[in-house]
């Protein structure tokens, strides 16, 4: 079917942009020598899964445990749960385990690592853990130089039923960088606090074969990853026009867009009106902090054309009023007449497709398949 044929909203999936980006970031791994462990919380899909994970050792990160037991269900046997584990999850965890596949958790607090060692023992279960090190986003994480990381490291480490595999940290504070030279000092700064902590660990006399790091950012513009075993990007596999903003990709490689319809002309305000709202496209304006405010989306017509006199002003739950982008002039109403279709390619690819059930998979006009996708937790 043509895919302006889909009741609107739709989230459409761009086949051949996909394809690419997920070639782009194979290629940066193996020039590397680090294997890709994608992290799959944008796109919660079994069908991108499985391509993201072609040519790699299989592993995936996930960010949910109602992911790991989806991904589980379709053959992905290796998953790190890269959210600091509650202890209380910890027999979830275990349940996931029962049929053969590896789930590792991480932490990077002392009681919760003392959790983890009683439960292990309480239970005969076992668990394969990572430390969270902070290397400057400031979320989750201990310092790579502290002394929280050894009394972490020497409990798990000395505990039965725990294998203790490493290290592993997030660079989330990339997407505060707006030049390629301030991406990749973020980089290298994830790199070296990663082998940092895991040059301690060894000398310490404990196995450390894992030490991964990762952020779309960061493995787009790393200049080198020495000492590092894997890159876990996510957002890669679609983009965004905030990645677009920030350096890590261009416009012309966001594979996700939310087709709409036109329901309504407000010529006396200079606004149209279409059945896409915050729901639909989500609240997100991380562009407003760059050089080119896109509103709620960068607007394109149908075709990929782009409409940059357009711009989604303002969403409600079920609406999105879209006007002229500063400077532009007057909106063309007379060319979006109620019916038409236009798309929009969202700020943040993460939450607009958390909305949605499925992909609607799509090469040149035609729908050519629906890839399901899991939500929730």
């Amino acid at each position: 079917m043509k895919f302006t044929d889909l009741e609107t909203p739709a989230l459409l999936l761009d086949r051949h942009r996909l394809n690419a980006n997920l070639a782009r970031m194979h290629d940066k791994a193996s020039a590397h020598g680090v294997a890709l462990r994608p992290h799959m919380k944008t796109a919660k899909s079994a069908d991108i899964a499985r391509l993201a994970t072609v040519g790699q050792p299989g592993g995936i990160t996930v960010s949910t445990l109602k992911e790991a037991a989806y991904f589980i269900a379709h053959g992905f046997a290796d998953i790190t749960y890269a959210v600091g584990i509650a202890v209380g999850k910890l027999d979830r965890v275990a349940a996931l385990q029962q049929d053969g596949a590896r789930v590792t958790v991480l932490t990077d607090n002392v009681d919760v690592a003392r959790g983890i060692a009683a439960r292990a023992e309480a239970t005969g279960a076992r668990f394969d853990v990572l430390i969270e090190v902070d290397t400057g986003d400031h979320r989750a994480g201990v310092a790579p130089d502290s002394s929280t990381l050894m009394e972490i490291a020497a409990i798990l480490d000395r505990a039965a039923g725990i294998d203790l595999r490493g290290v592993l940290t997030h660079a989330g504070h990339s997407y505060d960088c707006r030049s390629i030279e301030d991406l990749a000092a973020v980089a290298e700064a994830e790199r070296a606090g990663a082998v940092l902590a895991a040059e301690r660990l060894r000398a310490a006399g404990m196995a450390c074969p894992v030490v991964s790091v990762g952020s779309t950012p960061t493995a787009v513009h790393a200049r080198d990853l020495s000492g590092v075993s894997e890159i876990r990007p996510g957002v890669y596999m679609f983009n965004d026009v905030f990645q677009a903003s920030i350096g890590a990709c261009t416009l012309a490689d966001v594979a996700v867009s939310v087709l709409a319809t036109v329901t309504g002309h407000h010529p006396e305000r200079g606004e149209i009106l279409i059945d896409a709202g915050g729901l639909a496209l989500s609240k997100d304006r991380s562009t407003a902090a760059g050089p080119h405010d896109v509103g709620y989306g960068w607007v394109i017509g149908p075709d990929g054309t782009a409409l940059p006199e357009l711009q989604v002003v303002r969403v409600s739950q079920e609406h999105g009023v879209v006007a002229a982008a500063p400077g532009a002039g007057a909106l063309p109403l007379a060319a979006l007449p109620p019916g038409t279709h236009i798309r929009v390619l969202p700020n943040h690819a993460c939450m607009t497709a958390a909305a949605y059930d499925c992909y609607h998979v799509v090469e040149g006009g035609e729908v050519v398949a629906t890839w399901p996708r899991i939500n929730g937790w």
